[in-house]
């Protein structure tokens, strides 16, 4: 019997909707995270850079996105988020 283990192939039970905090740093460069993605199997948190750069791939398995961008111009004024 071929029996799969590790993160891949285990079953993640929990996924959360709660408002990011400042703890919660992007995946891709630890910078403040405002974009929770869902997956089929765990989440990834993404700054809002990040997550415009790699919305195209995300948008494709996602089955959740809660998006806090809108807070960047709240927190840091117009223009914050704006660089590519």
């Amino acid at each position: 019997m071929n029996v799969r283990t590790g993160w891949l192939y285990g079953g993640v039970t929990t996924t959360t909707t709660e408002p990011l905090t400042a703890a919660d740093r992007c995946d891709r460069c630890g910078a403040q995270a405002y974009v929770r993605v869902v997956l089929p199997v765990g989440e990834l948190l993404f700054c809002a850079h990040h997550a415009r750069e790699h919305a195209p791939k995300f948008a494709e398995v996602a089955t959740h996105v809660h998006d806090e961008t809108d807070r960047l111009l709240a927190e840091h004024g117009a223009g914050a988020g704006a660089a590519n």
